[in-house]
């Protein structure tokens, strides 16, 4: 269905080709997942199947990618739509109407289909992707889960022969992952659809995948066959995976079910180890925390970063209400909180429009500490920072951060206590190169030259200079946008889906960066639905469900029994309360 052909694609400008050497062949009725670090050209190979490599993109595309038969360099995308369905990273490029149910029937209005088989198909879909009770919401209304289901629904109604998703559950709460992807694989198994799918979160879609696909390296040709055997060499590998190396077993697991099976001789080993789980960073975050708010350790090269909800972007470009939060940082001290708490809400409500975003809401961070809220799309995570930045006013209730409350307080002075990493990372980004936003960025936070620069590569070597920021990857982008905030180094850092792009080794030192900040005292809330990033470093775990609070606590006791939110180290190894593959390692060293 899909054939490359010695593919190569050399983007303007580019000294190197970005891909090379790819040639393999998708057959009819099979799901492919394509694999690799970020920045290997993922992107670059799925865009040359829906022809928008390079007809859009532009560059040269070398060898030749046909779907159905048809050559890409000499069809269009739109001589493509009736056979190829394309989700890309980011859904709210893909839209094109105000509404979910408009969205829904756009792609198959454009091909013209009877308006009775229209209907018909919006149902089914509405249904297969729990979308039924958002047909009538307005798009910009919906949280980046809901958008990321909507732009998959769109793509679904057409019943295109060939799916092409990039990241589809990228910003899905484990459950809502769950379904997404078990209707892909129904449609595959039952319709025969093909599908050619890249994800960074392996341990989600590993078990769905008939082959792999692994991009190595930057312009190294692509290594296919079996996960298993794929996973056996592959620089990027799900903590299901990182057990069984660990433990030698082959073939290795791909399912937490394979795993269990093989884990009796493992658990018997640790049976006498004490997990070191969440309870020793609990405490650790309380050492942190003794003696009040953190101080603001000057930031070195190399060394953990801070934060840049911060850096303004020049005057003609702060019109948006967003960007107004980022502006340059003032000498005028911030008054010191008059309690040991650095952020507090108390029955924090909040509602837009017909929807109570929050109700009630009791939320305190102490310096020092790491809190994950995790919770289903649209349960309020999102809403809950924009609270704690002042981006959004309470409907009832009140939230302080550093002793000033956020909505009120002139952003010169708020951005000295508190600084955002919104989902988007483009909200932070506006300069022409890496060079300039990170010049930038040290510039708006007082820092010494080439500190953002250093987080950047920290966080993900390789990126030129140079570099525009539209041309990086998505997890480029996140990075770069990390960086920019974390140059600041605020008391208390948000970070809303910190790991969307990212793989698994930018994830790792993203985690060592954060620790490195909780270790100086600062306070750090991330919004997530990667379970595995907040086993790794969440000292305390906060449950939303429909804007209100349903479970607070240390990490191993809130997830160790949840069958969504518990990491699959916990699942393979219950009833041991172990977290993360790198505690087993220790505890068995």
């Amino acid at each position: 269905m899909i054939r490359f052909e010695d593919v190569r694609v050399t983007y303007d400008g580019a000294a190197e080709p970005t891909v090379s050497g790819v040639d393999f062949e998708v057959p009819e009725g099979e799901l492919v997942l394509l694999a690799g670090p970020s920045g290997v050209g993922k992107s670059t190979v799925l865009g040359a199947v829906s022809g928008l490599v390079p007809h859009f993109t532009g560059g040269t595309l070398r060898g030749r990618v046909t779907v159905a038969g048809r050559d890409t360099r000499t069809h269009q995308p739109r001589d493509l739509a009736d056979v190829v369905g394309t989700v890309g990273q980011d859904p709210l490029a893909h839209f094109v109407t105000d509404t979910v149910e408009d969205e829904l029937a756009y792609g198959m209005e454009s091909l013209g289909l009877a308006p009775a088989v229209m209907r018909r198909r919006v149902e089914e879909t509405l249904d297969l992707l729990g979308l039924a009770d958002l047909r009538d919401r307005p798009i910009a209304t919906l949280s980046g889960g809901q958008r990321q289901r909507v732009a998959i629904g769109s793509v679904l109604t057409p019943h295109p022969r060939v799916l092409v998703l990039d990241e589809p559950t990228s910003a899905l709460d484990p459950a809502a992952a769950e379904e997404v992807l078990a209707v892909l694989q129904r449609l595959v198994h039952d319709l025969g659809t093909t599908i050619l799918m890249a994800e960074h979160r392996l341990e989600r879609v590993i078990q769905y995948a008939d082959r792999v696909a692994l991009l190595p390296a930057p312009g190294e040709p692509p290594i296919v066959g079996p996960p298993a055997e794929v996973m056996s060499v592959s620089p990027v590998y799900p903590p299901v995976v990182a057990l069984g190396r660990l433990a030698g077993w082959s073939p290795l697991p791909l399912t937490v079910r394979d795993a269990r099976r093989r884990a009796a001789d493992l658990r018997d080993r640790l049976a006498d180890r004490p997990a070191a789980a969440a309870g020793s960073r609990a405490s650790g975050a309380a050492r942190a925390g003794d003696g009040g708010p953190p101080a603001r350790a000057q930031s070195s090269v190399g060394e953990a970063p801070g934060e840049r909800g911060q850096a303004t972007p020049p005057p003609a470009r702060t019109g948006s209400a967003r960007r107004s939060l980022f502006r340059r940082r003032s000498p005028v001290p911030a008054p010191a909180p008059a309690s040991p708490h650095i952020a507090e809400t108390r029955s924090l409500s909040l509602r837009r429009d017909r929807v109570h975003a929050l109700r009630r809401v009791d939320l305190t961070v102490t310096p020092g500490e790491t809190i994950a809220l995790m919770g289903r799309n649209g349960a309020g995570k999102s809403t809950l920072l924009g609270s704690l930045v002042g981006l959004v006013a309470p409907s009832a209730g009140s939230v302080r951060v550093g002793g000033l409350v956020p909505h009120l307080t002139p952003p010169q002075d708020l951005v000295r206590q508190v600084g955002l990493v919104p989902q988007d990372p483009r909200d932070l980004l506006y300069a022409d190169t890496v060079a300039a936003e990170c010049a930038a960025a040290d510039r708006d936070a007082g820092a010494a030259a080439g500190t953002c620069r250093a987080l950047v590569s920290e966080l993900l070597p390789g990126v030129a200079d140079a570099t525009h920021p539209r041309d990086l990857s998505e997890g480029q982008r996140l990075a770069l946008a990390l960086a920019v905030v974390l140059t600041a180094r605020p008391p208390l850092l948000l970070l809303d889906e910190p790991t969307r792009g990212l793989d698994y080794a930018a994830k790792a030192r993203l985690v060592a960066v954060l620790r490195g900040l909780a270790a100086e005292g600062h306070a750090i809330v991330l919004a997530t639905h990667d379970v595995e990033l907040a086993a790794e470093l969440a000292h305390r775990v906060v449950l939303l469900a429909e804007g209100e609070v349903i479970a607070d606590g240390p990490m191993a006791e809130t997830v160790v029994s949840s069958p969504s939110y518990a990491p699959q180290v916990t699942k393979i190894l219950a009833p041991q309360q172990w977290l993360t593959v790198s505690e087993v390692r220790e505890a068995l060293a």
